[in-house]
């Protein structure tokens, strides 16, 4: 797979501690299907970043298949970006809430 531009490919991975042993990818595309992929990450709000050798590595992955383990440390870097997101997020909403 040649690379693409960060604008040209799109990469979706999903992890859930409950059910799954590693992230998996979940979608996957170049140009028109991944900006489709990006319309949707906006539209639910999930966070999008940019990270053109990783999605060059998991674009090599079939959709539904676990992220092999000598990716697991570059994914790790993604998952604590969006972690710190949601508690960022977290923290906004709650002050939200305190305010009278």
């Amino acid at each position: 797979m040649p690379e693409e531009s960060e604008n040209e490919m799109a990469i979706a991975i999903k992890y859930d501690k409950e059910k799954d042993q590693a992230p998996r990818v979940v979608a996957k595309g170049l140009k028109f299907k991944a900006e489709r992929i990006r319309e949707i990450a906006r539209q639910y709000n999930v966070p999008i970043m940019k990270n053109v050798p990783l999605a060059n590595a998991l674009y090599r992955i079939d959709v539904g298949q676990e992220i092999p383990e000598d990716l697991y440390d570059a994914v790790a870097e993604v998952l604590n970006f969006v972690y710190a997101l949601q508690r960022e997020e977290q923290a906004k909403e709650e002050a939200r809430k305190k305010k009278p």
